[in-house]
């Protein structure tokens, strides 16, 4: 069930389908090798999509699990009354279904409902939430509002598998509650932030979702906004199965490829 749609797809991405006499005669299925691979590194669509995803990634992963590790640091001190009931809170987010969220964001940012627009306007500020210079990071605010609490929950229970000898050690030795978070807490749970770096990429090049729902509201975002919807418009509507199979090959592999470097560059500090 899971390697038989692997390889199903690396299958599809190496033929292509011709037609004759200007496309009304039948068609024939043909081995293209890697031809469609080369329209995919070829395709400005695809280009610009990925470079999209990256530089979603490259700022809304490291806010959210900053955000996440902050939390857990909050929640695993002596200053936070009631842990159980802000762990519960912080969760609710990520508990909601993603197209509800979706939808309930884009009520948020839409131009004719937006109570965060009106709040701008009384500051004399104009913000479009939808626009083409700021969809992306309205996207980001979405993805860090339903994932923050689950990344913290990961970083919050490495915490508490910690041993509280450790702690009372340091406090002995004079260490500040800020010390022991900096030198103890956050370099033994380094796994649980790398772990949540790893699966926080993989959600970003996979990012499908929010945008699918808030295209609703926003023209900038079209059905090739993102290297999922390009797959999927490529095969669902364009019929061009073998172009779809080809762009979710890249992806996977371009995700593993950035996955194992995470890994590798979060083993090289640790040693």
């Amino acid at each position: 069930m899971y390697l038989a749609p692997i390889a199903y797809a690396i299958v599809e991405s190496l033929y292509t389908v011709k037609r004759s006499g200007l496309g009304l005669g039948p068609s024939t299925t043909e081995f293209a090798g890697l031809d469609n691979f080369a329209r995919v590194f070829s395709d400005d669509a695809f280009l610009t999509a990925i470079g999209r995803v990256l530089l979603f990634g490259a700022v809304q992963v490291p806010v959210m699990l900053g955000l996440a590790l902050l939390l857990a640091l909050l929640l695993d001190s002596t200053v936070v009354k009631f842990p159980g009931f802000f762990r519960i809170a912080y969760f609710i987010p990520f508990a909601l279904p993603v197209v509800v969220s979706a939808l309930l964001w884009s009520f948020l940012y839409s131009p004719g409902s937006s109570p965060y627009q009106k709040l701008f306007a009384l500051l004399g500020i104009s913000v479009d939430f939808t626009g083409g210079d700021t969809v992306l990071w309205s996207l980001a605010n979405i993805v860090t509002w339903a994932w923050t609490g689950y990344n913290m929950l990961i970083i919050y229970s490495a915490l508490q598998a910690l041993p509280e000898d450790i702690y009372e050690a340091a406090r002995l030795d004079g260490a500040s509650g800020w010390q022991i978070a900096w030198r103890i807490k956050i370099p033994l749970v380094r796994p649980a932030i790398t772990l949540t770096a790893v699966m926080s990429v993989i959600g970003t090049l996979q990012l499908y979702n929010e945008p699918a729902i808030v295209k609703h509201i926003a023209p900038a975002i079209d059905s090739k906004y993102t290297p999922l919807m390009l797959a999927q418009t490529a095969g669902l509507e364009n019929s061009d199965y073998n172009f779809a199979a080809a762009v979710s090959v890249v992806l996977a592999l371009g995700t593993f490829l950035v996955s194992f470097l995470i890994l590798r560059f979060a083993r090289r500090k640790a040693v």
